[in-house]
Order: C-alpha cells, then sequence, then structure tokens
C-alpha cells in the first residue's frame, strides 16, 4: 500500500520538461544537463511545497550504466532515476499500471506530467491524468506569483535557504564549488 498524505502524486518526465520549456533547455545548452535537472528540481520543489503534491521526478539513466535508484530531495519531492536500458516512460508507465492494482480503494489522483502524445494516451488508459510540459510550466508560473504575493503581505524575508540570502558573486561561487567548475 502506498503511503501518502496528499491526494495528488505528480510523476514528471524530467528530460521530457527539460526539453520542452524554454528556459531549461537555455540552460541545459550554455550550462550543462546537470545545472538544467537543478533547475528544474529548484522549481518544482517550491511548487509541490506550495500545491501539496507528492512529486516524483524521473530521469532515465541516460546511458549509464548503473541500477536504478531514488533520492529524497524534499519531504514531497524525489528524484527517480530509471536503471540501465529503463527509459523514463517505461517507469511512469509502470507505476500508473501498478498504482490502482495494488491500491484499488484509493482517490489519490495520478497526474503524469509529459509531451510525449504516445505516453499521454498509455497512461490516461492506466486511468492516470495528463498535463502537457507546457500547461505544468503555467501553473508552476501562477503558483509563483501566488505564493510572491501571499508572502509580500508577510514580512519579507530571503526564505528558507542560508543561500537565497547570500549575495549572487557568493551563490554563483558556491554552485561552480558544487558543480566542480570552480575555476
Amino acid at each position: 500500500m502506498v503511503s501518502t498524505t496528499s491526494q495528488i502524486i505528480l510523476l514528471v518526465d524530467g528530460y521530457n520538461i527539460i526539453g520542452a520549456w524554454n528556459s531549461l533547455k537555455r540552460i541545459r545548452d550554455k550550462n550543462g544537463l546537470e545545472y538544467a535537472r537543478q533547475s528544474l528540481l529548484d522549481t518544482l520543489v517550491n511548487y509541490t511545497g506550495y500545491k501539496a503534491l507528492d512529486t516524483k521526478v524521473v530521469f532515465d539513466a541516460h546511458y549509464q550504466k548503473t541500477p536504478g535508484y531514488k533520492e529524497k530531495y524534499s519531504d514531497r519531492l524525489w528524484i527517480h532515476y530509471t536503471s540501465y536500458n529503463e527509459t523514463a516512460d517505461s517507469y511512469i508507465e509502470k507505476y500508473c499500471a501498478s498504482f490502482k492494482r495494488k491500491n484499488p480503494d484509493t482517490s489519490t489522483r495520478i497526474i503524469v506530467a509529459t509531451s510525449d502524445q504516445a505516453q499521454r494516451h498509455t497512461v490516461v488508459g492506466y486511468g492516470a491524468e495528463w498535463m502537457s510540459a507546457q500547461l505544468l510550466a503555467k501553473e508552476v508560473d501562477t503558483t509563483h506569483r501566488k505564493e510572491k504575493r501571499n508572502h509580500r503581505s508577510r514580512n519579507k524575508s530571503q526564505g528558507r535557504f542560508l543561500f537565497n540570502s547570500l549575495d549572487s558573486k557568493t551563490q554563483k561561487a558556491l554552485t561552480q564549488m558544487r558543480f566542480g567548475t570552480h575555476q
């Protein structure tokens, strides 16, 4: 039985979203795939928390001969890396196919975020809902604006992460050190 406090599980096809969002494509092309992944995760952690979703971002093994594994990114966001030769599509499809079978009495909704039309038809066939990459971008943007408006009405703070209170030069230096690009 799946343990979740949320009534919605969001499954995100990570590389599909990176390839569909112009902002993430620019980051990928300028700084590399790791930066684009990190930017997607940072964006989704705020969206996920604000909307109280349980989110699983799925990335293909990307030709790495490694076993699949998952990481907890935040209380509500998990990163799933598929095993070698397993695609994010097949992982998401298996998840959708088995979820209702394992949890027949659940009212939990599963929403799959991808612009892959073949995957859309497959997951909808398994009872999941579908959200395009563009709709997810719009939802994230709308949520961000609402969050900013709500935040402005409270005392102004730098956010919950120490990183956000640092000046941009220090943030850049720390990011470069983190990804091993420090000169």
